[in-house]
C-alpha cells in the first residue's frame, strides 16, 4: 500500500507538497511483474497532472490569473517520488484560507481617497474574504487518482 504525506506552507502564494512512498507497492509489483519502476513513475506523474488539473478546476476565477499560475513539479528520486503543487500569486493564500475582516489605514497621508469617492476618509473597513479552498481539496484527491493510475500498471 502506498503511503501519502501532505505538508502545507503559507508564504508568498500557496503551495502544498505530497510525497508518495511507493516502496511497498513496487515490491509487490516486482514480485509479480519484474522491474516496474518506470510504470510506477508514470503513475505518479499522471497523478501529479490530475491533482494540478483538479486544483485549476476548483479555483474561483475572476481574471484567470490565479488559475493559470497553478503549477506542479516532480520531486524526489529512487523509490521515493512525489510532487509539489502551488502558485506564486500573492493573494492565493487569501483565497485558499480566507481573510478576517480588517481596517485599511493610509500609510503616508492623513486620509484615503480614490476616484469616485465622495470625500477623503481616515480608514476603510474591509469585510474579509470567505475561504474558497482549491489546493487542499485537490491534494485530498491524491489517493483516488493514484489508485486509478496504479491499477493500470502492468496493463500497457
Amino acid at each position: 500500500m502506498a503511503r501519502f504525506r501532505s505538508t502545507g506552507r503559507l508564504r508568498l502564494g500557496t503551495s502544498v507538497s505530497t510525497q508518495i512512498n511507493t516502496r511497498q507497492y513496487e515490491r509487490g509489483l516486482r514480485r509479480w511483474f519484474g522491474g516496474m519502476s518506470d510504470d510506477v513513475k508514470r503513475a505518479v506523474e499522471a497523478t501529479r497532472i490530475d491533482v494540478q488539473n483538479e486544483a485549476r478546476r476548483r479555483v474561483p476565477v475572476k481574471t484567470g490569473r490565479l488559475r493559470s499560475s497553478i503549477v506542479s513539479r516532480a520531486e524526489g528520486s529512487g523509490r521515493s517520488v512525489g510532487y509539489v503543487i502551488g502558485t506564486n500569486v500573492v493573494y492565493a493564500a487569501a483565497i485558499e484560507y480566507g481573510l478576517d475582516e480588517f481596517d485599511i489605514f493610509p500609510k503616508k497621508k492623513k486620509a484615503l481617497y480614490w476616484p469616485g469617492a465622495a470625500h477623503p476618509v481616515a480608514k476603510v473597513h474591509h469585510p474579509g474574504i470567505k475561504a474558497q479552498p482549491y489546493l487542499r481539496p485537490a491534494i485530498e484527491m491524491t489517493e483516488i487518482f493514484w489508485r486509478a493510475h496504479a491499477s493500470q500498471i502492468g496493463r500497457r
